[in-house]
């Protein structure tokens, strides 16, 4: 009796690790999804297209790729709003280009147009699938966005439509974020001198566009990294992340997964007094309790005032300090 147990526990556990070895292997030769999270490798989505919504403004917008549909949010760039939704934002736009509330409406409408007008084409774009925290439904992302004529923040800016500010990434083919930083700021910088859009809205140039041809980036990953165009399914390819350098000390061969978030974050990047409380927890050493003493702390006439936060002594001060502007 004891042996027919045995033989048919014995049987019980072959056939479970047999399941388990196919289900195992269903998993890893499923197609990935384009929803993954915080993706390492730049996601790139060709032949996308504009989708018609309220809600789109300059610097973000629906759009589909195959057949699904997505929300996508530039990089660092930010064009006014286009309505009076957030006033306290809208004020620092105004203030930023120094125009009233109402002009600072005016050029996000023209933003809004302008963006309209570049994506009516099929366009291309680079995503990591990192959660650009929009109050939609539909899941927002932020993304680098090229159209026929190259980076769509760049040509914003670069007519005075958007200025120089956002979350910052390492553009595709790029080795830092400093370097479209910049970029960026020249085109502010010409746009400025030029007195065209948001920088001219006083004067009636709102809708002036720049006069001479800007060399705007087209991102790729690879010298030898080509456009494909897609099917109408949901299919895309990864950029890969760049090889390390012969002299980049390897410390094994399996890494663990790291958030994609964690590794984007830079430095000078927060603005203490208006950060969520999901921003706050990007920054190494805050976690959901020292996030919500920082809120309740508020208004800081600067970060330095952190240390004044229960719990935030000079190590952890020092630490964290370096993330805010």
């Amino acid at each position: 009796m004891i042996s027919a147990c045995r033989f048919r526990a014995r049987q019980f556990i072959h056939v479970r690790h047999r399941i388990g070895l196919i289900a195992l292997a269903i998993v890893c030769t499923a197609p990935l999804d384009v929803g993954a999270r915080d993706s390492k490798d730049w996601i790139v989505l060709e032949n996308c297209r504009l989708i018609p919504n309220p809600a789109n403004d300059g610097d973000s917008f629906h759009a589909s790729a195959g057949a699904r549909e997505y929300i996508f949010r530039l990089y660092m760039v930010d064009a006014p709003e286009t309505d009076a939704m957030n006033p306290a934002r809208l004020v620092e736009q105004a203030k930023y280009f120094a125009i009233t509330v109402p002009q600072a409406i005016e050029v996000g409408q023209a933003a809004k147009d302008f963006t309209r007008e570049k994506l009516s084409e099929p366009f291309t774009v680079f995503t990591r699938m990192s959660d650009a925290m929009g109050h939609s439904k539909l899941e927002r992302f932020y993304a680098f966005v090229q159209t026929k004529d190259g980076d769509l923040g760049e040509q914003l800016v670069r007519n005075g439509l958007a200025r120089n500010y956002g979350f910052k990434a390492v553009p595709p083919g790029l080795r830092n974020s400093g370097l479209e930083v910049e970029k960026l700021q020249q085109f502010e910088d010409e746009a400025k001198q030029e007195r065209i859009g948001g920088w001219a809205a006083n004067a009636g140039r709102l809708n002036v566009h720049a006069q001479k041809p800007a060399p705007f980036s087209v991102f790729v990953a690879e010298k030898n990294t080509r456009p494909r165009t897609l099917p109408l399914a949901n299919t895309f390819h990864r950029i890969a992340a760049p090889l390390p350098s012969p002299s980049t000390p390897t410390v094994g061969s399996v890494e663990p997964q790291r958030s994609h978030v964690k590794e984007t974050i830079e430095l000078g990047q927060i603005d203490i007094n208006k950060a969520t409380e999901k921003e706050l927890k990007m920054i190494p050493g805050i976690g959901p309790v020292m996030a919500g003493r920082i809120i309740a702390a508020r208004p800081f006439r600067s970060a330095d005032d952190l240390k004044k936060v229960n719990g935030i002594g000079d190590k952890k001060y020092a630490k964290i300090r370096p993330y805010f502007q």
